[in-house]
């Protein structure tokens, strides 16, 4: 969206346009990484620009670090770009979640940006567990997640939105939202999917083979050597609506619900059961 200043007159008295001035966008990144040292998991290294924060919260002692993100901006629009990237060193595990949700404002134009990039060193451990993404009507939004692991490395990942916020009374009918996944393991490409929601969402999402009418929908990753064994409990947890498969050390499920309520409360015994006794983050239960 751009704005234009007020006229100016040239010696004759004539008016000379004004240049555009285009809107403030963000421009965001942050990066945390963490370490082995002393039989411990600790903070390396913390980069933070723009409006992309990061905060280290205390965790009672014997459990893995926590990192939690915040973008003091209050949301995202067309032309904002929100970068993360985390690294987890050899043999360190950490938890990375977010402080809120993230807001998908209605977009003037563009789309927001926002690239998330992970790297596990060897036998390192990561679970990136962010809360959902609420997409407004018209909300436009291309989020990328790449991911690099090492042999022996271990990866949760989840990504969920929610169309509108059903206890407002709002319904999303136009949105451009993208999503694409890259997780490597060992340098060999292992998990690569896309979404597109564009468009006329409310015909898309109540289409039997995207949504079946659900307003909130979830994607877990899980590469790690056991993955298998999670599945039958995880099929479980999920129910009706949602799915879930494994092969070669890796996990894929998918869970779609009415609103973002129903979601949360399929979604939380989910992630209890990949978690495998590491507790989730207490910002996830207030």
């Amino acid at each position: 969206m751009l704005e234009t200043a007020g006229e100016s007159e040239d010696a004759g008295g004539r008016a000379i346009p004004a240049a555009p001035r285009r809107m403030q966008r963000v421009e965001a990144a942050a990066g945390v990484s963490f370490k082995l040292a002393d039989g411990r998991t600790r903070l390396d290294r913390l980069y933070q620009q723009g409006s992309a924060k990061i905060r280290l919260p205390r965790v009672p002692a014997g459990r893995m670090p926590e990192a939690v993100t915040i973008n003091t901006a209050g949301g995202l629009t067309g032309g904002d770009r929100l970068s993360l990237s985390v690294e987890v060193k050899d043999g360190a595990a950490a938890i990375l979640t977010s402080q809120a949700c993230e807001k998908l404002y209605r977009s003037a134009g563009g789309l927001a940006e926002i690239d998330v990039d992970l790297r596990l060193g060897k036998g390192a451990s990561l679970f990136w567990l962010p809360q959902e993404a609420i997409a407004f009507n018209g909300a436009g939004c291309r989020r990328s997640i790449r991911a690099e692991l090492a042999e022996g490395a271990r990866l949760l990942a989840v990504e969920s939105t929610l169309l509108g916020r059903a206890a407002m009374g709002e319904t999303v009918t136009s949105a451009a939202l993208f999503e694409s996944w890259r997780i490597r393991r060992a340098g060999r490409l292992v998990h690569a999917d896309e979404l597109a929601l564009c468009g006329d969402v409310s015909a898309l999402s109540a289409a039997p083979a995207t949504l079946a009418g659900g307003r909130a929908f979830s994607s877990l990753v899980m590469v790690a050597e056991d993955a298998e064994r999670f599945l039958s409990p995880l099929r479980e947890a999920l129910g009706p609506g949602g799915g879930a498969s494994a092969f070669a050390g890796k996990l894929l499920a998918r869970l779609v619900a009415a609103d973002g309520l129903a979601l949360r409360r399929r979604l939380v015994p989910a992630l209890r059961i990949l978690l495998a006794g590491e507790a989730l983050p207490k910002i996830w239960t207030l």
